[in-house]
């Protein structure tokens, strides 16, 4: 598949988005990285901005889009058969939800849209069962857009936080791909 990656700023999961990422692109899968501003210009704890653009640079072997005018021309191009955004925060899920489109993974979200063709989103944010719940049930109820599946990641210090299932990621793209969304009994 043609895939656009996309990242927003839950840095706190890059490491396990990236060796998603490693892991599609050792399958054949051409991959095209998309990153939110936040995500191509933040510094953290968890690592330098650059440090993570050069990894995923390097892994998808193609420059990343960043800005809202590189992102556009995904849908009207036809760039790429699905959509990925993982880690998807939930300043990201409310923009998706509301059709908010200011920033470069929202526009390629928009954009590839028109064209029928599915969103896999995995959900990484701390207040997902508080403030972030309405923007999840919204999305959950909007055509072409899918979830990678996600749990509690600390039921008692973060009671409201959420994380996908990054091993979930490929197996996740297969199943939106034939317009299904992945089931986990």
């Amino acid at each position: 598949m043609n895939i656009a990656y996309c990242f927003t700023g839950s840095f706190c999961t890059f490491a396990k988005s990236i060796e998603s990422l490693k892991n599609l692109k050792k399958a054949g899968h051409n991959i095209i990285p998309v990153m939110s501003f936040n995500a191509y210009n933040t510094d953290t704890r968890f690592g330098t901005a650059e440090e993570f653009r050069n990894i995923i640079k390097t892994v998808c072997s193609h420059d990343i889009i960043h800005t809202i005018e590189d992102a556009e021309p995904i849908g009207p191009k036809n760039l790429v058969d699905i959509v990925a955004v993982a880690p998807c925060t939930s300043n990201t899920l409310a923009k998706l939800a509301f059709g908010i489109n200011d920033t470069p993974v929202t526009m390629a979200v928009k954009s590839h849209l028109r064209n029928n063709k599915p969103v896999v989103i995995g959900v990484s944010t701390n207040d997902a069962l508080g403030a972030g719940a309405k923007s999840i049930g919204l999305l959950m109820n909007m055509r072409n857009i899918y979830f990678v599946p996600m749990a509690m990641d600390d039921p008692i210090k973060k009671p409201r936080s959420m994380v996908c299932d990054f091993s979930k990621i490929a197996e996740t793209l297969e199943s939106a791909y034939k317009n299904e969304q992945i089931q986990i009994l």
